[in-house]
């Protein structure tokens, strides 16, 4: 395999591991190989191992060595000499090494990103360019950046919104071909806890699908409430809406998810872009892409949409161009 046309590329994140072969022209995904081997289970094994500071980079190395076997067997050919590129959790604390945080604004190109190159070794013999996050005063991301990187925005003075859905979604303010503001929303970890831990969890179902049934109707109907009245009162409606019969329990799954997600794009209501860039998971994306036509956001300014692999590949492949492409590297 020609290491100058094609990379591998790692999303790792604190809960999950995926490793792609890439091809460079297209993006194309030539291989591809995940598991639940996130930064977090590493970590713990890291720690359970005892070995000295030193080693833990090689120790993190031997997660991606074993996946890129994986690979090599299903493309039947040796990987050696491609480059490997990691953006997630990987350069955090509990990562196989700590990058700084680039502090915004940061250029949407991927050019000025935190980077930190791990040269190849006989044990891992692939130059590995890891990826850092970013921060302003009181906000961070790891993963997300890339992602933004990859959404290609053009330079305008027009504000333009990249919006992560997730466990915790981002809402980054973009103008004049840079990021200048970060803001994190716990909308997917709240949903989690009220739908699972919480005395919410046995009114709800998880399992349907947006255009089924009613639940498109709930949906919205969540997001129209969140608008209405205070959260915490609503999401009380959901212990009633079963209580009295008035949904049934994958219902009220997503009336739950329409209070949440209404209640994190309340403000862009009042304050809208000029455009939104709606990136992340098909079935998040199209929740989202719902409740901002409930709540009239959409009609004031356009929104597309893309998925999460395609914008992580798109910036990956960004980061690495510009890293190759710099004057200490021909």
């Amino acid at each position: 395999m020609d290491p100058k046309t094609t990379f591998l590329s790692c999303d790792w994140g604190t809960s999950s591991f995926r490793l792609r072969l890439v091809e460079r022209e297209t993006l194309k995904v030539l291989a591809e190989t995940s598991s639940k081997e996130g930064n977090a289970a590493t970590a713990e094994l890291w720690q359970q191992a005892q070995l000295p500071p030193e080693r833990r980079v090689g120790f993190y190395l031997a997660i991606i060595q074993k996946h890129l076997e994986e690979l090599e067997k299903e493309v039947k050919t040796f990987l050696d000499d491609v480059p490997v590129v990691i953006s997630g959790m990987a350069s955090s604390t509990v990562g196989m090494k700590e990058v700084p945080y680039k502090p915004l604004p940061f250029a949407v190109d991927g050019s000025d990103l935190a980077t930190e190159t791990i040269t190849a070794t006989t044990d891992f013999n692939h130059e590995t360019l890891l990826i850092s996050g970013v921060k302003n005063d009181d906000d961070v991301m790891r993963g997300e950046e890339v992602q933004l990187v990859g959404c290609r925005f053009e330079s305008t003075a027009e504000e333009q919104l990249f919006l992560h859905p997730g466990t915790h979604a981002k809402h980054v303010r973009v103008q004049n071909g840079q990021a200048v503001s970060l803001k994190t929303y716990m909308t997917g970890e709240f949903f989690s806890l009220l739908s699972t831990k919480a005395i919410l969890a046995a009114s709800v179902e998880e399992g349907g699908k947006l255009g089924e049934g009613k639940n498109r109707e709930w949906f919205e109907q969540g997001v129209r409430a969140s608008q209405e009245a205070n959260l915490l009162h609503n999401a009380f409606l959901v212990r009633t809406n079963d209580l009295f019969k008035k949904a049934g329990k994958p219902e009220n799954y997503f009336y739950l998810s329409g209070l949440l997600i209404g209640s994190e794009c309340h403000d862009l209501v009042a304050n809208p872009p000029a455009g939104i860039m709606l990136a992340g998971e098909p079935a998040l994306v199209e929740l989202y892409g719902a409740a901002l036509r409930v709540l009239g956001v959409a009609d004031q300014c356009p929104v597309q949409t893309k998925t999460a692999e395609e914008v992580t590949l798109n910036g990956q492949f960004a980061v690495l161009q510009h890293h190759l492409n710099a004057p200490s590297n021909p």
